[in-house]
């Protein structure tokens, strides 16, 4: 790999003491690796839309990192869901993540407020109006609600063409896959960046648990080798392995940017970077 990705990270924000101090150790250890840009994310049916904002103005204000709050159309009125994103901006935040969100525990599926944005592309279309940098999810394996792999493409493009700036992928474990994609988007007319997304396996259950959700495929000699690894006390060096193949393939087919799925653990996401290449570029700016 000749070439230096720039990356970003995802957050979540804190919900208690401990973790306010694990979020702030995870940013002091890969904000020296000068990330274009880092997010938050938002709990499912807003459940986190005070923290969020919270810890998107600290991140900002506290590291000088150029912060994307994360916003849905879940259970909200277009203007309770548009006075987050003013929010956002009175903090000096405009770029933003903008997704449907995941339905409430306990619903079976996604329901529109009744004065609410019907869907994301409805979102993205206010949000880019209003002068906000907006960035969408994709989907290199197909989302469990959509009907095949075009759809997934066919989505993208209508986000992008009402004003999203950028794609990030849900994480993925086959180099494959992305490319695939990559080229159905291209072939769709789609010539906004899409970013991969990379999420370097902290607890092997979590991660395949969380694969099954949002329907990201696991290879299955990956699932035998993490089995293997975590009998013989392996897991985390196969992580880091596995990530950075991963990513040094994407690399190497042209990808510019990698965007990594933190969970607030920095260790892994580190040594990933490292085994790339990507060094610390400058001393934390940390404001007291």
């Amino acid at each position: 790999m000749s070439v230096r990705p720039a990356v970003s990270f995802e957050f979540f924000p804190p919900k208690s003491l401990e973790g306010s101090f694990r979020l702030w150790d995870c940013i002091s250890a890969l904000a020296p690796l000068a990330p274009e840009w880092v997010s938050v994310t938002y709990g499912a049916g807003g459940t986190t839309r005070e923290l969020t904002r919270d810890a998107v103005a600290a991140l900002g204000e506290r590291f000088g990192l150029r912060v994307a709050g994360h916003l849905t159309c879940v259970d909200a009125s277009r203007e309770e869901t548009l006075a987050v994103a003013r929010g956002f901006r009175e903090k000096g935040v405009t770029d933003i993540v903008a997704l449907r969100g995941d339905p409430p525990k306990g619903s079976s599926g996604f329901e529109p407020h009744p004065d609410g944005f019907r869907d994301s592309v409805e979102l993205v279309g206010a949000l880019a109006a209003d002068g906000f940098n907006v960035r969408v999810g994709a989907y290199p394996d197909r989302h469990p609600e959509a009907a095949d792999a075009e759809a997934d493409v066919q989505w993208l493009k209508r986000k992008i063409d009402a004003g999203a700036t950028e794609a990030v992928t849900q994480f993925f474990f086959d180099p494959e896959t992305f490319l695939r994609f990559r080229d159905r988007c291209v072939a769709a007319g789609i010539d906004a960046p899409i970013v991969p997304g990379i999420l370097p396996i902290e607890n092997w259950t979590k991660a395949s648990r969380f694969a099954k959700a949002c329907g990201a495929l696991i290879p299955p000699e990956m699932a035998a080798a993490f089995d293997r690894a975590e009998r013989d006390g392996r897991a985390d060096l196969l992580a880091v392995v596995q990530a950075a193949e991963l990513a040094d393939r994407l690399v190497e087919e042209g990808c510019e940017h990698l965007h990594f799925y933190t969970l607030n653990r920095p260790e892994l996401t580190r040594d990933v970077c490292a085994a790339l290449g990507i060094a610390p570029e400058r001393a934390l700016s940390r404001v007291a």
